[in-house]
């Protein structure tokens, strides 16, 4: 396909991902009523061109491809995420004290990893903000568990954030992003929670900081609503890892393409815990958390026009410097024509800061050859690279990774004053800036 094609192939992409970007912030209400309508306006920006140009046949096969290799498993892995995590209520109202709070930001950081940033944020934050609902100054609460639990701390596994599971499903192993990732991120999430604890303090011991009266009862004691669900992310653990490390040989011819019965196992699986988590859930549960599928929907619809896409993009950045987008190649590109890391992970980054953070990740996987094998190995530098620029900058704005704007809005209906857009961004720029430069220079 690639030889054909030029890059006004993709403008749909890039119109899908600028329509993400901006609509939400200059026509909210047009967004949230027609976001369906502009992904399949952007869907079919590409898809009926290429029909006409190649034929029907050709333009269903991409259609296909792109519904059953990469959308439908992405779609299930965050729909049992987010159904499993939402059938967890944490109850009690601790008092929001500097340790308290870093103590949280600490477990969300370790909870992102196996539950994902999406799951982590959702479980947390309510019990977060209750914790400091009798605090003058809260925001830098939420700021803080943005950067770690809905960003930084899901670095680790293909569980903790969209674009590494992408990673996983291109052929990268499970603990590959563990076993290379891990000193970048223990570095950011212990910078992270010693500012965080330093700048809390300050804010705590101010006079009048503290309200004479908890607007939440005080109970001390923790309780878990629908505990059953814990067990549930269990299983959605094993199947994932059953799909990576069991290799039967067996598959299924399915539209020309063939499906991997441990692929199957695992899809299916994770339709089946997400269906059975939703029925055992007390309804009592899911009003406390004030469950809504509404997310899920939005993501489900967005990713859909993504995947599609951005199948043309990929395909032209295989092509290499000689290709279309060979501008994009050179700049991650030593002049010997070896990768350059710190090139990857800035420019991987900082488009993940504006744009969705899981679609960046694969379009500079696919600029750095695409062959998992390599990427792993004799490409390794490059692809920690690709992987920390977009798990990590996604912090960088509201728009970077989905639990931001989440997390936004659950702290804002509950009375939290949020920064707004650049408001937010000046917080990040100061904070986590410095720190990315520090990890270039220390390990890129």
């Amino acid at each position: 396909m690639s030889h054909a094609l030029s890059s006004v192939w993709a403008i749909p992409f890039a119109g899908m991902l600028l329509s993400i970007a901006f609509l939400p912030m200059l026509a909210p209400h047009v967004w949230h009523k027609h976001y369906g309508k502009v992904t399949a306006f952007w869907a079919l920006a590409f898809l009926v061109p290429f029909g006409v140009l190649f034929g029907a046949s050709a333009a269903l096969g991409e259609f296909f491809h792109a519904l059953l290799g990469e959308y439908i498993p992405f779609v299930l892995l965050l729909g049992a995420l987010y159904t499993v995590s939402g059938g967890i209520y944490i109850r009690g109202n601790l008092h929001g004290s500097p340790a308290l709070n870093t103590a949280i930001l600490a477990l969300g950081a370790v909870l992102a990893s196996l539950m994902g940033t999406t799951g982590a944020s959702m479980l947390l934050i309510r019990p977060l903000l209750r914790a400091n609902d009798n605090r003058q100054h809260k925001a830098h609460v939420v700021i803080f568990f943005i950067f770690i639990v809905a960003n930084v701390g899901g670095s680790l596994t293909p569980l903790g954030d969209p674009p590494l599971f992408l990673g996983f499903l291109q052929g990268v192993d499970f603990f590959w992003t563990l076993q290379h990732l891990w000193p970048e991120t223990l570095f950011l999430v212990g910078a992270l929670l010693c500012i965080f604890y330093a700048l809390d303090y300050w804010f705590y011991h101010h006079r009048e900081e503290v309200f004479p009266l908890d607007p939440t009862p005080d109970d001390k004691r923790i309780r878990f609503d629908g505990a059953m669900n814990f067990w549930l992310l269990l299983a959605i653990l094993i199947l994932v890892l059953l799909s990576g490390m069991w290799r039967p040989g067996i598959v299924f011819p399915v539209l020309g393409m063939e499906i991997g019965l441990q692929s199957v196992i695992r899809d299916v699986g994770l339709l089946v815990v997400a269906i059975l988590s939703f029925k055992i859930t007390p309804a009592s549960v899911h009003a406390d958390n004030q469950f809504s599928w509404e997310p899920m929907v939005e993501v489900a619809k967005l990713f859909a026009g993504i995947f599609l896409t951005i199948l043309p993009v990929i395909a032209m950045l295989k092509e290499g410097a000689a290709g279309p987008f060979g501008a994009v190649v050179a700049a991650v590109t030593h002049p010997d024509g070896s990768p350059h890391p710190a090139a990857y992970f800035w420019i991987t980054g900082l488009l993940s800061s504006f744009l969705d953070n899981a679609p960046t990740y694969l379009v500079f996987f696919n600029t750095a050859g695409g062959d998992p094998k390599a990427l792993m190995t004799s490409l390794a530098p490059t692809l920690t690279a690709i992987s920390g620029g977009a798990v990590f900058m996604g912090a960088m704005t509201y728009i970077g990774n989905a639990p931001n704007l989440m997390v936004r809005s659950i702290a804002q209906n509950r009375g939290v004053n949020m920064p707004s857009f650049f408001g937010y961004m000046r917080w990040s720029v100061c904070v986590l800036i410095p720190l990315f430069v520090l990890v270039t220079w220390i390990w890129l």
